[in-house]
């Protein structure tokens, strides 16, 4: 049975890509890093399975919405 997706929080998402955080809302703005996710009222996450994505291909990462637009 495979794992679920975890959530990942911004602390974690930090050490993982080695971005700052301004870096990552910026990319966010730009459509060149994975979206944040609401977990609740005052707290967003990532899924770990976007940052892994981005992490293997930062590059070449797309946000899903711009490909559906090209496809």
């Amino acid at each position: 049975m495979p794992e679920p997706d975890r959530i990942i929080r911004l602390k974690t998402v930090l050490s993982r890509t080695g971005l700052s955080r301004s870096t990552i809302y910026r990319k966010i703005t730009e459509g060149t890093f994975p979206p944040q996710i609401r977990i609740s009222i005052h707290g967003a996450g990532w899924r770990e399975s976007d940052i892994n994505l981005w992490i293997d291909d930062p590059v070449g990462w797309r946000a899903k919405r711009e490909l559906d637009e090209v496809c």
